[in-house]
């Protein structure tokens, strides 16, 4: 959302802290009535993309769509997925979790999983034809972040199911002219800066660099990476040209997740411990390129984007067995992804006031992976006290490979008609062409030789769709009330995880289909902005594991509930943000295998998804002075497991910050999880029963200095 100034977003996860919510509610309405009120510019006249690639005012589109703009960002020090969206609805996205503490596993409608959800970068699927790269995401030089709930099976493809969050940076020649460097806890250091640079001629440009060391809790833990974008563009002909070269260098040192012991986590293990090897590392290079070139035609314009991207990633890690025996497996493996991705699309004014897109795209992946397993390779105490050796002095006993390459292609076409003013229709049909070859092979040396390897290919071919319908029933000035609903038909081929186990086969794609209806607007001036939505979403198809360790296309899931929020603007330094969802996210179909026998769980509630979340928060932010915000979250009751034996209750969390600024120069300090709550977050995919809990209080102290 947007105003007269750029403010910062608070909230609080839903919940049974219920003195938390009191407490905060009190203080914001102390300083909020103190304050005269100012009127501000209407939050929904925002300008998105995501849902329709034109440029449109939010209220017009028939879906469910946040936005997060680049100066809250800032104002919060929030530099992972965790903090931007934090005050999303119906959102989590916890750092950390099996792809290493850079990374994040988003919650979308409730459901927990890293690879159900499309993340796009500046017009890029990030990650390409395999699974999202939050790894190397980085919000230094963002314009605004754009959060679309559910699927985009026109635009976008066989990609996504329950969400598209998009990071729309600075386009070159401009930018949020800011260098900051802060210390934190476990003595985290970090700077970044997003710099204009000089104009050569036409010629435009812009860079945004930083880099980090973060310390943990966990002593073992840590994070030290560096990320550095360079953009530029210059008029060509009729049309703009433009470059992106991104540089992104990540070492993550992993924690160990937490066992789980009957019906809770289990007590053996402090929270921190590590029984990773020695070595354990999860190190990452990528490199990549993007051109684009947008050309104004007699009856359209004609834009193309091409982008390729290369990564290697070094990944060594130990999981204990779930016996709580001590006993461990380590991986050690190598891996190179390349990822290659066109548009080319044609958009024509359709009628008065609509537009009709038609385009064809390609998305391509290949990756590479050797897999050193050393099956049983040590045994520590639980408490954590010893070392592990290193993977270079451990046996290995199983050599796995693995190559795959996707070509998912689509031909589209997406017509947004606005038949009268208060009317907008967008409805789309893509055909979609995925094809996959997979080569593996698993070489066993020990306790006896033996190999297994397979080669399989699969083409699938099927149309997706969408068609939605938004009616503005009431305007006035600034204050509006719109009404929409939509549907969408979305599959997914299934995501290969790059994990230590042997997988040979390749399963049916899963599928979705997705019906939305909810209600946008605003009121008192445009200051008071609102949106609600219903939403029922059916998977077939789903990927789980079977009695036998491999995977298959054997379940199904429902999500559905409602998700609201609200955004107060007092003044243009002060706000007020609320947001609540309820989900019911469960099996339709599962005969999931405990290690004793097949239990039919349809009907369960989906692993780590709460019904309830709420959030409440409140910032303070003026061009000069004392500036303040604080973020409070709840997220209620869960299961650890499927069979819905495991609750674990609800917590609360609160992030704070306050600063002061004279002149170009501000000093802020920054809290996350002021709490330290330390509750399951994340389930580990590689080893069963295990969990990833919450980072522990972290403190900042940013110095920022401004040129803009």
């Amino acid at each position: 959302m947007r105003g007269a100034h750029a403010t910062v977003r608070c909230g609080l996860k839903n919940g049974e802290y219920s003195f938390n919510m009191m407490t905060i509610a009190s203080c914001a309405m102390g300083v909020l009535f103190a304050m005269p009120l100012v009127s501000m510019a209407d939050a929904l006249d925002a300008i998105v993309v995501t849902a329709t690639r034109v440029p449109e005012p939010v209220d017009r589109i028939p879906a469910d769509l946040s936005v997060v703009s680049g100066a809250e960002i800032a104002a919060r020090g929030a530099k992972d997925m965790s903090g931007v969206l934090s005050l999303v609805p119906g959102v989590e996205a916890p750092a950390g979790g099996d792809a290493g503490p850079s990374s994040a596993v988003p919650s979308f409608w409730g459901l927990h999983e890293f690879d159900a959800f499309l993340l796009v970068v500046d017009g890029v699927p990030w990650g390409g034809a395999f699974n999202p790269a939050i790894t190397t995401l980085d919000f230094t030089g963002t314009e605004r972040v754009e959060v679309l709930k559910g699927s985009a099976p026109v635009l976008y493809g066989a990609t996504s199911f329950v969400g598209v969050v998009q990071v729309l940076h600075f386009p070159a020649g401009e930018a949020a002219d800011t260098a900051d460097l802060a210390y934190g806890s476990y003595g985290s250091v970090r700077g970044a800066a997003s710099v204009a640079l000089p104009q050569v001629g036409i010629y435009r440009q812009s860079l945004a660099l930083d880099g980090q060391s973060l310390g943990f809790s966990d002593p073992r833990e840590g994070v030290s990476s560096g990320h550095a974008l360079y953009r530029g563009a210059l008029p060509w002909g009729e049309g703009t040209l433009s470059l992106d070269a991104d540089l992104t260098v990540v070492r993550d040192t992993p924690p160990s997740p937490v066992l789980r012991a009957g019906t809770s986590l289990s007590v053996l293990t402090p929270v921190d411990a590590n029984f990773n090897p020695a070595d354990a590392a999860i190190d990452e290079n990528k490199y990549h390129l993007a051109s684009r070139y947008s050309q104004p035609l007699r009856w359209g314009t004609w834009d193309t984007l091409v982008s390729f991207a290369y990564s290697n990633v070094t990944d060594r890690r130990g999981f204990l067995h779930p016996d709580s025996s001590g006993t461990a497996d380590t991986q050690n493996q190598r891996r190179s992804i390349d990822d290659g991705y066109g548009d080319t699309h044609l958009t024509v004014p359709w009628g008065a006031d609509g537009t009709l897109i038609v385009g064809a795209d390609l998305l391509y992946g290949l990756g590479h992976q050797t897999t050193l397993n050393s099956n049983g390779a040590y045994t520590v105490p639980l408490d954590g006290s010893i070392l592990p050796p290193p993977t270079s002095g451990l046996p290995v006993n199983e050599v796995g490979t693995l190559q795959d390459k996707r070509l998912f292609a689509g031909q589209y076409a997406q017509v947004d008609w606005k038949p009268v003013d208060d009317w907008d229709v967008i409805a789309g049909v893509r055909l979609n062409e995925a094809y996959e070859h997979k080569d593996s092979s698993d070489l066993l040396l020990a306790p006896a030789l033996q190999l297994a390897a397979d080669s399989v290919g699969k083409t699938v071919i099927r149309p997706t769709e969408t068609i939605g319908v938004s009616e503005r029933l009431w305007a006035e000035g600034k204050d509006e009330l719109t009404i929409y609903a939509d549907y969408r038909h979305a599959f997914k081929p299934a995501a290969i995880d790059f994990g230590p186990d042997y997988t040979p086969a390749l399963l049916r794609p899963e599928t979705a289909k997705s019906y939305e209806a909810g209600f946008k607007g605003a009121a008192a001036a445009g200051r008071f902005t609102y949106q609600a939505e219903l939403f029922w979403l059916d998977f077939a198809n789903l990927v789980v594991a079977t009695s036998a360790g491999s995977l298959a296309n054997a379940a199904g899931e429902r999500l559905k509930g409602i998700e609201a929020e609200m955004r107060y603007e007092l003044r243009p330094t002060i706000s007020l943000t609320a947001g609540g969802s309820y989900h019911d996210a469960r099996f339709t179909q599962y005969l999931f295998f405990d290690g004793n026998a097949n239990i039919d769980v349809a009907g369960r509630q989906l692993t780590l998804a709460p019904h309830v979340l709420a959030s409440l928060g409140l910032s303070y932010t003026p061009e000069r002075g004392l500036s303040a915000g604080v973020v409070a979250r709840y997220t209620g009751r869960r299961f650890l497991d499927e069979e819905n034996t495991a609750p674990v209750g609800g917590y609360s969390t609160v992030d704070a910050h306050a600063g002061y600024r004279i002149g170009r120069t501000e000093i802020t300090l920054e809290a996350t999880n002021l709490t330290d709550q330390r509750p399951p977050v994340s389930a580990s995919e590689f080893g069963s029963q295990s969990f990833y809990l919450l980072p522990a209080r972290t403190i900042w102290v940013r110095l920022e200095y401004g040129w803009h």
